[in-house]
């Protein structure tokens, strides 16, 4: 409800995690959930909420959290009733050595190889993170067109490694940018997100291994393409009107006007001045249009 005050185009996943601490899993037994549960609240959620039509505002995917936090079998029914209802899939995966150390030692798989075995990759999945893979790996995400959502400000903040995002989108891997969550990032900032995607690329494959024009365009294409979402992503004739409009004239952007582009991603990320979803603003001159600041916090 609130998104759709604020008019946000809005793609909530239905978590879950089944496998507690008592069953070898990691999160404590108390925030886990049985199985039936999950299934029927998560296929509640999209009869209420999905919305497939064409420049839809709510869209609803099934996002089991984790191979060290969900059943083999939770993972197996969710990617089921998921493609029953022709929604998207989603899931945390090869975030960190530990995960990896876990799916050999459980699973005798890798990561990706166990999301393989799961019926688990897919034109209509995007993972989280894929941050400890290698060139097989890597090959199968782009033989099976799976998305990933690169989050690299979380990895670092938490120290888990550097995803290899350049090798994943040379090989065709569809790649879009991500925050992750509060949690492990501090901020949701996408366009300082975009910045730390470039800066990583380059102090990991060297100067010319990413532009600001290509870090833009992985966040804004690749993240339509993580949602499955073929008509927002660019500004183009026939696609929804979502523009966000940043200014580039003031003395933290001096020189911006030999690429304002360049500019934009190069430089310590601004405020959005004007932001229009489905052509109806949402912030002008920097201020929500819908909401008060003042009452998202103290409500």
């Amino acid at each position: 409800e609130v998104a759709a005050q604020l008019g946000l185009r809005f793609h909530p996943c239905r978590g879950s995690m089944d496998l507690g601490q008592s069953s070898g899993g990691l999160p404590p037994d108390r925030v886990v959930e049985d199985i039936d549960t999950i299934l029927s609240a998560t296929e509640n959620a999209i009869q209420r909420f999905h919305d497939p039509a064409p420049g839809s505002m709510r869209r609803i995917a099934v996002g089991p959290c984790s191979p060290f936090s969900v059943s083999q079998r939770l993972m197996r029914e969710s990617a089921a009733l998921a493609r029953r209802h022709d929604v998207r899939l989603h899931t945390h995966i090869a975030e960190t050595l530990d995960e990896e150390a876990y799916c050999q030692a459980t699973f005798k798989r890798r990561p990706v190889e166990l999301l393989e075995d799961l019926g688990f990759l897919g034109p209509d999945v995007w993972l989280a993170h894929c941050v400890h893979v290698n060139e097989a790996d890597i090959s199968r995400l782009a033989t099976t067109r799976t998305a990933v959502a690169w989050c690299p400000t979380s990895n670092m903040r938490l120290g888990s490694g550097f995803a290899p995002a350049r090798e994943m989108i040379d090989a065709g891997v569809a790649v879009g940018v991500a925050v992750d969550g509060s949690a492990s990032n501090d901020g949701g900032n996408l366009l300082a997100e975009v910045r730390q995607a470039m800066l990583t690329t380059r102090g990991r494959k060297g100067p010319a291994a990413m532009t600001a024009r290509e870090a833009l365009r992985v966040a804004t294409r690749g993240g339509a393409t993580c949602l499955g979402r073929d008509d927002i992503g660019s500004i183009q004739v026939g696609k929804r009107a979502d523009i966000a409009l940043f200014p580039v004239d003031g003395l933290p952007y001096r020189g911006a006007e030999a690429d304002p582009v360049a500019a934009l991603v190069f430089c310590n990320p601004g405020a959005v001045q004007h932001l229009f979803v489905e052509g109806k603003p949402v912030v002008h001159d920097g201020q929500l249009v819908n909401l008060s600041e003042a009452t998202m916090i103290w409500t």
